[in-house]
């Protein structure tokens, strides 16, 4: 699988009711090699025909390969073929010879390769034992022989059988030909080689094209993580997103208030890599509970990566509200039938003080269950000389919640009424409508205590 690793957290397990958090998507990519290690035997064609500039370009192609499937397994081009994977170097002319076995060293691949002399004919059907040897049977890594050559076979047996026992046996072979001064069998290629030939065969008339053969076939040996990534997350309707962080990988939009797209171009093409991306939702339904985040999450690429995503959860809490005075009796009234008008007396109703009403809220924090509260408010007005004027004071118990952790507690409508003919306001005293100003106290504290002094006597 090009897709190593897929997550979906969140920053925290409980918020408040209109609380946000953070959501992070993660991807691990990571080409197909790196969780399928595979035993490469590089077969190189050294015979007369290769001397000169074949042979160098022969040996930058070669290097490049290794460079390159190092690098898909983790690796560095100066350092080790990763993951579990390994490549072998067999070259060959009147016969073969295993060059080095399977090892994971690149220097000492790259040191084996730029040891090739040319000289002699073209043994195939060796060079091809030669690299099956190499395998070791009791392992399950993937086989694979990638078979370069500039010419028809000249020495030797008939490589086709040899070949065709190789592919009996699980190996997957690759061919690259050069048409070199005496020619080469497309046709015995395309025997040898896997099937379909259209990727396991490449020819190419000039010598430098090699390195991009090679490139291009290391490329199709490691397998590409994942290409043209897209990503489509819906949150819930108790949520809405309110940002997203540009992701260092691809780019992030929002298409509507509770839905984004997440695309990435590729990932982990040539070797692992990880990409995240950060944003935030805030919690905007009316009820509490343990609510899902996301309500659907898709993912589509170019390699038909099959991938999941945990589907996170959150406890939301609302405040406990407390509205200590009660709201005026409403008075029923109906209407029936088709009347164009009604009259209905709805009674009397008493003007309380020739004044204003400021109706205050405010939150109580931190409030434990199973705890009564006092709370005190006290109103003052302020003269212009800074001079304050008491105006009342109201006392209430607020009562206790019973939620297991300590919550804040909102209060609603604190009301107090301010008579006009008690303006301190310095302005026109038969004015209704002066600025006034005024201030206000709160004392709190919990009625509910284990405390008592060490001489009380419990009365039960």
């Amino acid at each position: 699988m090009g897709i190593t690793n897929s997550n979906k957290v969140i920053n925290m397990d409980r918020i408040d009711c209109d609380g946000s958090l953070r959501v992070t998507l993660a991807l691990t990519a990571a080409p197909d090699i790196v969780t399928n290690p595979t035993d490469i035997a590089l077969v190189l064609d050294r015979s007369g025909s290769m001397t000169g500039t074949p042979l160098a370009n022969m040996k930058t192609g070669a290097k490049t390969f290794i460079d390159i499937i190092s690098q898909s397994t983790g690796g560095q081009p100066t350092g080790e073929i990763g993951s579990g994977s390994h490549i072998g170097i067999v070259s060959f002319s009147s016969t073969a010879t295993q060059d080095t076995q399977m090892i994971t060293s690149v220097d000492t691949l790259k040191n084996a390769v730029d040891g090739l002399t040319a000289g002699g004919s073209t043994n195939h059907a060796d060079a091809f034992t030669k690299a099956v040897a190499l395998f070791d049977p009791s392992s399950s890594n993937a086989k694979v022989i990638v078979m370069f050559t500039d010419g028809n076979t000249t020495a030797g047996a008939p490589p086709a059988p040899v070949a065709a026992a190789a592919r009996a046996q699980g190996v997957i072979i690759y061919c690259i030909g050069l048409v070199g001064s005496d020619g080469v069998d497309v046709s015995a290629l395309d025997d040898w080689a896997s099937d379909p030939s259209a990727t396991h065969v490449a020819v190419t008339p000039d010598a430098a094209d090699l390195e991009e053969l090679f490139a291009e076939l290391a490329a199709n040996i490691s397998k590409t993580g994942a290409t043209n990534i897209v990503i489509d997350e819906v949150v819930t309707s108790d949520f809405v997103i309110t940002s997203i962080m540009n992701p260092a990988t691809g780019s992030a939009s929002m298409l509507n208030s509770t839905s984004l797209r997440w695309t990435i171009p590729q990932l982990g093409v040539s070797a692992p890599e990880s990409a995240t991306l950060d944003f935030f939702v805030r919690h905007v339904g009316a009820n509490p509970g343990t609510k899902l985040v996301n309500e659907s999450i898709t993912y589509t690429d170019s390699e038909g990566n099959m991938v999941d995503f945990p589907a996170p959860t959150v406890s939301v809490e609302c405040d406990v509200v407390v509205n200590p005075e009660e709201c005026p009796a409403p008075v029923d009234l109906s209407i029936s039938g088709c009347s164009d008008s009604v009259v209905v007396d709805m009674g009397d109703v008493s003007l309380e003080s020739l004044g204003r009403i400021i109706q205050m809220d405010v939150t109580i924090k931190n409030v434990c269950p199973g705890k009564r509260v006092a709370l005190a408010a006290i109103l003052t007005e302020v003269d212009e000389n800074g001079t304050e004027y008491q105006r009342g004071t109201k006392t209430m118990t607020i009562p206790a919640h019973n939620f297991p952790s300590c919550r804040d507690v909102l209060v609603k409508c604190i009301k107090f009424v301010v008579p006009e003919d008690l303006d301190v306001s310095g302005g026109n005293a038969q004015a209704l409508c002066n600025s006034r100003s005024f201030k206000t106290r709160f004392i709190v504290h919990n009625i509910d205590s284990d405390f008592r002094c060490c001489e009380s006597v419990i009365t039960l």
